[in-house]
Order: C-alpha cells, then sequence, then structure tokens
C-alpha cells in the first residue's frame, strides 16, 4: 500500500511528536485535536523544535518551512482523511474504538488505523472496529521525533498487507520498527516493569531514597534512573501503564503498583509536565 497521508489524533506530547515525525519525513500530516488549547500549544510547540533544529543546523529555514506547512492543524474530524490513522488519545479503549469507527465511515476501505497505546490490548480495539483486519499497534516512544524504537503490534485479525504497510512506514519515518503479537506491556513495557516496581519498592521500604537510587542505576550504565525516566515519561502514563500490566496479568504480586505513585498521581506531581514529581524542575 502506498501511504501520502498520516493522521494523527491526539495533540498532546506522544502525538504532537508522532506528527512531527511524519512531517519530517515528507508525509502529509493532519494532527487533530477536539481540545482547541491543546492544539494550539502543540502548533507552538511543534515550531519551537523545528526552530531548535535550524538553530543547531540540522535543517536549513527552506526545510523547517516545509515540515511545518506539511502539517494541517485541525478540530474538525470530517477533515481527517488520511492513508493511515495514528492515534495517541486517551488511555481508555472504549475512547479509541469509537474514534477509529467514526474514521472508519469517512475513509475509503483501505486505510489503517494504528494506536499509540502504551499497554492497552490491540485485541480488544480491533474486535469492536468495523474491518479488525486493519487495525494494528504502533507504539512509539517519548520524544517520539528522536527515539528510533516503534512497537508493531500484531492481533489475530490483523492482515498481512497491514503489517508490511505500517514496518515499511516506521523505516520511511527513519524508526527501527520491531514486530510483537498482543500481549501485557509488550515487549518493553513488560520487560521495564520490574525496574520501575522493585525501584518503588525499595523506596517504600525505606531502603534507600529516590535520587540515591538513580545515582546507583545510572552508574551501573543505565541512562536515566528510574524515578528521572518516570518524571520524563510522566507518573500519571507510568502508574497507568503499571495498573495495565498488572491486571492484564492476573494481579501477580511482583507487579502490584505502588502506593507511592499512586499519591503522586492524586497529588498531581507527574513529573516534568508538571514541575514537580519525584523532583522539582524550574
Amino acid at each position: 500500500m502506498n501511504i501520502n497521508s498520516i493522521c494523527v489524533c491526539g495533540a498532546g506530547t506522544m502525538g504532537s511528536g508522532i506528527a512531527q515525525a511524519a512531517a519530517q519525513a515528507g508525509f502529509a500530516t493532519i494532527l487533530y485535536e477536539l481540545n482547541t488549547t491543546i492544539l494550539e500549544k502543540a502548533r507552538a510547540g511543534i515550531e519551537n523544535s523545528l526552530l531548535t533544529l535550524t538553530a543547531k543546523g540540522k535543517i536549513n529555514a527552506a526545510e523547517k518551512e516545509r515540515i511545518f506547512k506539511r502539517i494541517h492543524f485541525t478540530d474538525d474530524i470530517q477533515t481527517c482523511l488520511a492513508d493511515v490513522f495514528i492515534e495517541a488519545i486517551i488511555e481508555k479503549p472504549s475512547a479509541k474504538i469509537a474514534l477509529f469507527n467514526q474514521l472508519a465511515e469517512l475513509n475509503h476501505s483501505e486505510c489503517i488505523f494504528a494506536s499509540n497505546t502504551s499497554s492497552l490490548s490491540i485485541t480488544h480495539i480491533a474486535e469492536k472496529i468495523q474491518h479488525p483486519e486493519r487495525v494494528i499497534g504502533m507504539h512509539f516512544f517519548n520524544p517520539a521525533t528522536i527515539m528510533k524504537l516503534v512497537e508493531i503490534v500484531n492481533t489475530n485479525f490483523t492482515n498481512r498487507q497491514t503489517t508490511e504497510t505500517i514496518i515499511e512506514l516506521s523505516k520511511q519515518m527513519g524508526k527501527t520498527p520491531v514486530l510483537c503479537k498482543d500481549s501485557p506491556g509488550f515487549i518493553v513495557n513488560r520487560v521495564a516493569r520490574p525496574y520501575y516496581i522493585e525501584s518503588l519498592r525499595l523506596a517504600e521500604e525505606g531502603v534507600s531514597e529516590f535520587a540515591q537510587i538513580d545515582l546507583l542505576m545510572e552508574a551501573t550504565g543505565f541512562k536515566m534512573g528510574p524515578f528521572r525516566l518516570m518524571d520524563l515519561i510522566g507518573n500519571d502514563v507510568n502508574y497507568a501503564v503499571s495498573c495495565s500490566v498488572y491486571e492484564q496479568m492476573n494481579n501477580p504480586e511482583r507487579l502490584k503498583p505502588s502506593y507511592i505513585q499512586d499519591e503522586k498521581v492524586r497529588e498531581g506531581k507527574l513529573g516534568k509536565k508538571t514541575r514537580e514529581g519525584y523532583y522539582k524542575y524550574n
């Protein structure tokens, strides 16, 4: 399938990053968001990001203009016509299902629906969509403009053309696609849970403090300690993934989410995006 246009749904951190990555790869890109405040924030954020790339000599001024002009910002779903849709909206299956079905009514019969969910079941989403064979997981990592890995998540419904198209699209976007079957947490978030959970257990038990654990892990070769990384990802996002994997794995004690992170979320201390999490930020 020849991909000419991409529509990214959801203009938060991940959605705006994916849209920028798509535009930088040369694709006509739509960034759809119902909340106009968030949409305008994404517009400004992408423009600032491109200005930074220009200042660093990564792109020239003419390239910056061409990339930015490839992105159409909209709050009108009727204008969302594309070959591939990548959703990065709220982590609720019902919202994702409703969005994809609405888009299916507006678009041609071969368009592909990709979910950027971190841990929700792609199968559960696909089985509620009009054409489940065209539904797939396309899990980017933050920041989407920089991180190379993309998890391509197949279900038993996904057909070969959809898989091959999304693998090729990932490569065209300069990413490294890794194919996996739908399972709790896919690969990365399944493997990463013990890194976060065990670190939180040490803090719960008073064995060590957040900063000390981070320093020790970074000294052994990890680029970021667990608490610094959770603050970067967002404690709300990280905690939601932990809860999702825990529930889908039938509540094993070793993966039980921490009350510390639950408290951070309830207090609104989500990390860098709220200027306070495990650390404070200016």
